[in-house]
């Protein structure tokens, strides 16, 4: 039987069962149709690891940067002639090549076995399980079942993604339209354990930060010296640091620590530490890594759910690349 005549009976059969609804995933989804969906994606993931390590930070970027646009939708990973998707928005051009790499290695994988059956959105949010569980971090179940989007924008980005000098209220407004609450949020951050950022994201904090101290006197004053060197003024624009300066390539709650010991990069980053609102939170969570594992894998979870898609709204695509009507 045709591979997408296959899928539509599936997918009868799934919205019969469990719904496709926003929220409406199940862990089991393809449990029949595609039963080996998860090792063969994390084959795939860990062959592009052993290849180079910017694997890891760069699919989990890739994972919040695809949800809080459009939804978990792999409307990111779509390539426009027109350079007008996502991916070619202002806040989307640091995305590391290596992340698109890794969703589309594993969807040709994928395909080889299943055609037709698996999402891009889905191998995109197991691919950001496996990234965390390879770096060293928490496993957890991924809730499967959605469907790729039909749109993908790059007027449609600003404004959506967290930016490095938001105060906590802002940080909290975002992640709320994403029905994330303030523990998810400072969770979610703690994925800067791992990565890097560009000098120019946290420039200001070094030469220009206000008109009564040149440095941002949230920074551990070794820690800016450090940064100082590493990124003095006019500096290449490709050089990067890493957003975690201790254990940089392991997924961990050192990252908290360093907000408790005034090393978080950005302006983002340490405000957690410095509002008062938030403080006890990354205190806990810099003592206790159990309590940040387990509220990193519930804020997770919960991101996977954002904007489902269902229905005519979205699709199985071929390539992730391209919509299916442009191939």
């Amino acid at each position: 039987m045709d591979a997408w005549i296959m899928r539509g009976l599936f997918l009868v059969m799934a919205f019969m069962i469990v719904g496709r609804g926003e929220g409406q995933l199940a862990e089991n989804f393809y449990s029949s149709s595609c039963p080996n969906v998860e090792s063969i994606v994390q084959q795939a993931v860990s062959t592009k690891f052993s290849q180079t390590f910017t694997t890891i930070p760069a699919t989990l970027r890739l994972f919040f940067h695809d949800c809080f646009v459009e939804g978990c939708d792999a409307s990111v990973m779509i390539s426009s002639p027109n350079s007008d998707a996502e991916k070619d928005a202002p806040d989307n051009l640091s995305l590391a090549g290596d992340g698109f790499d890794t969703v589309i290695k594993a969807k040709q994988a994928v395909e080889e076995a299943c055609p037709g059956i698996v999402s891009c959105a889905d191998i995109l949010a197991l691919a950001a399980r496996d990234v965390v569980v390879l770096a060293g971090g928490p496993s957890f179940n991924v809730e499967l079942g959605r469907l790729d989007g039909l749109i993908s924008l790059a007027s449609r980005v600003a404004g959506n993604l967290p930016e490095p000098t938001f105060d906590l209220n802002q940080l909290n407004t975002i992640f709320a339209k994403n029905n994330l609450d303030q523990i998810d949020m400072i969770a979610l951050s703690g994925a800067h354990t791992l990565g890097f950022s560009h000098c120019s994201r946290f420039a200001d904090r070094l030469y220009n930060f206000s008109s009564s101290s040149v440095t941002d006197p949230s920074l551990n004053p070794d820690y800016a010296n450090q940064l100082e060197s590493e990124c003095p003024q006019n500096v290449d624009p490709r050089i990067a640091v890493n957003l975690d300066p201790v254990t940089p390539q392991t997924f961990d709650n050192i990252y908290y620590q360093n907000l408790v010991g005034g090393k978080g990069l950005l302006s983002s980053d340490q405000v957690l530490f410095t509002d008062s609102v938030s403080q006890s939170t990354v205190i806990d969570f810099a003592n206790n890594p159990g309590d940040f594992n387990g509220a990193f894998v519930t804020a997770m979870r919960k991101l996977g759910r954002v904007g489902v898609k269902t229905g005519n709204n979205g699709q199985i695509r071929r390539d992730c690349s391209a919509f299916n009507s442009q191939q």
